[in-house]
């Protein structure tokens, strides 16, 4: 492992090095990551039982990232090795596993460019084809994002057609998904799993091709659990990857005000839940050896607004989204579901604040048939950054099938060197749940504090309490009864400390010249 990562530094440096004795050095850009965080968890994404005790750890993130741009192509690769500190032994050895990963490694063709005297097509500003491994960012990552909280990010395998012409912006991209070379049929399986799992007896017996085990709340396989606690597909693709998907995006901003939209079909490997016998007991499992697929269809628009200006009475920034989603969901349920948000900031000097309220769609359980869903699936946006920062909703730890009502509150103090914000968080579900009639889910306060140590490095803390409800462990499957939902901890914290070093290895700081 450690050799393969020695290995690609030394050849990058020894390729910049090559670079800037040449001419051409302007061209190639080498620059790194290593993104160091501890966190203390006591209640983050689930509530835990009383009698459970806090987590703690440190997790890391290196990244080294190559760039060239020559003519008309644009070369990026982003190496990543995410791992938590202990996690591989003293001595590393090939039973350990590799973390090393492609992040990103893509290729940007200029198809047709207005500046550029020796293509003879002048109709379009600029035309360009995106290929290979990708992050992908639409507006403020609320449904497309990178997810960059996560130390592992989040990217795609596609294709992408961008065209610009007199400020408007077109994407047009594509993904397909597969398992691996294949002969015969498109039989796509759409999650990662173990080799090995527990079976209904707790017994270890292999995963058959082609299935994924639905496990209950103590690790084994169990039928009776799926609905609370194994993977029924969750939101934000925590539990099951897209088969393909094609999106468009279309953007443009007049003077004050940005306009924008996006179309995503997604398109999800069918399932029947099915058991395999073994090892004294039975594996439930999703099975998907099946070419049929469902389609999943999301539309809408954001539009940001802009008043005032920094001289004067400050900036009110107006903020307003709305998607809507039908199709089928990935358990071939009927689906029309949707989401609006509104937001304003304030924002004058180093002061900003403003309130914000989103709504996310959710099943009514009186009205809603067994084949139909109104749930929104927030697609494959950052959650950390519009649901709280202790993740308790549409991320994989799920979140609640009756919908969701947030209502925030917002405020950010920026200086030249550190910032300092604070979010509060009043939680609701969007429906009413069978269990309880009651709909708060509770309120989260985040806390957290950034300091730029150096042009490179920058320090992170954070805090977070959540203050939540019995109706809370009810809307994340941890609960049915007023009996299951006494024995957990309703107050839930979480804190963090990073460190974030991002070096830009041809960076000279600028000396000054004696006279």
């Amino acid at each position: 492992m450690y050799r393969k990562i020695k290995l690609i530094i030394t050849i990058a440096i020894l390729f910049a090095i090559t670079l800037q004795t040449s001419k051409t050095y302007a061209q190639f850009t080498l620059n790194g990551q290593l993104r160091t965080r501890g966190e203390h968890r006591n209640g983050f994404a689930n509530l835990i039982p009383q009698s459970a005790e806090a987590a703690n750890f440190i997790s890391q993130r290196t990244r080294l990232n190559f760039g060239y741009k020559w003519d008309r192509v644009t070369f990026g690769v982003s190496m990543q090795d995410v791992r938590v500190w202990g996690q591989d032994a003293s001595t590393i050895s090939p039973a350990d596993g590799n973390k090393l990963m492609l992040h990103e490694g893509w290729a940007d063709i200029t198809l047709l460019n207005m500046a550029d005297t020796t293509l003879k097509t002048k109709f379009i500003d600029n035309l360009s084809l995106k290929i290979g491994r990708q992050e992908l960012i639409y507006d403020d990552s609320r449904l497309i994002g990178n997810l960059d909280w996560l130390q592992q990010g989040r990217r795609f395998d596609m294709a992408l057609l961008k065209a610009m012409h007199h400020g408007w912006q077109l994407d047009l991209g594509y993904a397909f998904n597969q398992n691996s070379e294949t002969l015969m049929n498109t039989v796509y399986t759409p999650g990662n799993t173990a080799a090995y799992v527990k079976n209904s007896a707790g017994n270890l017996m292999p995963v058959p091709a082609g299935m994924v085990p639905l496990l209950a709340a103590n690790g084994n396989s169990s039928k009776a659990g799926n609905q609370n606690f194994a993977n029924p597909a969750g939101t934000n693709a925590a539990s099951q990857n897209y088969k393909n998907f094609v999106s468009v995006y279309l953007s443009k901003k007049f003077n004050q005000t940005k306009i924008s939209a996006l179309y995503f079909n997604d398109d999800f490997s069918q399932s029947t839940l099915d058991s395999v016998a073994g090892a004294g007991g039975q594996l439930y499992v999703r099975n998907f050896n099946t070419n049929k697929s469902v389609d999943r269809y999301t539309y809408g628009g954001m539009v940001v607004h802009t008043l005032g200006n920094a001289s004067g009475f400050g900036k009110i920034n107006l903020a307003g989204a709305y998607y809507h989603q039908l199709g089928k969901d990935r358990e071939n349920r009927k689906l029309d579901a949707f989401t609006f948000t509104a937001a304003a900031t304030y924002s004058k000097g180093k002061f900003s604040v403003g309130p914000g309220f989103d709504y996310l769609s959710g099943n009514k359980t009186s009205t809603v048939a067994a084949t139909e869903s109104n749930r929104f699936d927030p697609l494959y946006g950052t959650p950390h950054k519009f649901w709280g920062l202790m993740d308790f909703f549409y991320a994989p730890s799920g979140s609640p099938a009756a919908g969701l009502k947030d209502s925030y509150l917002k405020a950010k103090f920026t200086a030249n060197r550190y910032s300092l914000a604070a979010d509060l968080h009043y939680f609701e579900v969007a429906n009413q749940m069978a269990m309880t009639s009651q709909k708060k889910l509770g309120n989260e306060l985040d806390l957290t504090f950034s300091y730029n140590l150096n042009k490179f490095t920058t320090v992170d803390l954070g805090y977070s309490i959540m203050k939540g409800t019995e109706a809370l462990t009810y809307a994340k499957g941890q609960a049915t009864t007023p009996a299951l939902a006494a024995p957990f901890e309703k107050t839930a914290q979480f804190a963090y400390f990073s460190i974030n070093i991002k070096p830009d290895f041809f960076f000279t700081k600028p000396v000054a010249i004696k006279n």
